[in-house]
């Protein structure tokens, strides 16, 4: 189907837009992908912020040109060209359609070159570039390594406070054992000067009772000796 020269003029205004917007530029050739495959993909860049576009290569030869000034070569590529912009995360659209590369085994969508970082990508630097981690993977790995030694953490104190109540408990129990063994002793103290007591009573009483019969024998001496001197 041929197209009117507005609607090129309005593609290449879109292209434009985009790449001036785009923090990352993947060129990839398309061949046999379905109706059903390419709304796939879309799907799943918008959830990115990327966007899936296919368009002549010499519109987005002149749209490389107007936005960012850079000269590139498609001429030698084959089949229809897909441009994938990505919006947020340099990587994150780069990601998706790799994933669909790997997944048809380059048959369906193959790539060709991107610009990244300002820069202008070969073949071999573009299946590197796709291949990496994207911003929000990166991220969840930094979030699950720094909840690991916290996770550690806790459960470490988990441990320790039960070894504590443990052996608080076992403390308890033998402080209960020691104060029962050391109260049976206390009783038998208490009672032994009760029987003291008891038994010395009566010697008081003896000796009262000696001074009390020892005094008259003294007097009767004194008697028999006033009764001589007489």
């Amino acid at each position: 189907m041929a197209v009117s020269k507005q609607q090129k003029a309005e593609i290449l205004a879109e292209l434009i837009a985009k790449f001036k917007e785009a923090k990352s530029i993947g060129f990839a050739t398309t061949s046999t992908m379905t109706v059903g495959e390419f709304a796939e993909l879309r799907k799943n860049l918008r959830e990115v912020s990327a966007t899936y576009n296919l368009a002549k290569k010499t519109l987005i030869k002149k749209a490389i040109k107007e936005a960012l000034d850079m000269d590139i070569d498609l001429s030698t590529l084959e089949g229809q060209i897909g441009v994938v912009c990505s919006n947020d995360d340099a990587v994150a659209g780069l990601g998706k359609v790799n994933d669909l590369v790997k997944k048809s085994q380059w048959e369906k969508v193959t790539w060709a070159a991107c610009i990244f970082e300002w820069e202008l990508k070969n073949l071999e630097e573009t299946k590197v570039i796709a291949g990496m981690p994207s911003r929000e993977t990166l991220l969840g790995r930094l979030v699950g390594s720094m909840k690991s030694p916290i996770s550690g953490l806790a459960r470490f104190f988990d441990a320790a406070s039960k070894d504590l109540e443990t052996k608080g408990q076992t403390k308890v129990s033998e402080l209960i054992g020691a104060t029962e063994k050391t109260e049976a002793p206390a009783e038998t103290k208490e009672e032994a000067p009760k029987e003291e007591v008891k038994t010395e009573a009566p010697k008081t009483e003896e000796k009262v009772e000696e001074a009390k019969v020892e005094a008259p024998a003294e007097d009767k001496k004194e008697e028999e000796t006033k009764t001589e001197e007489k």
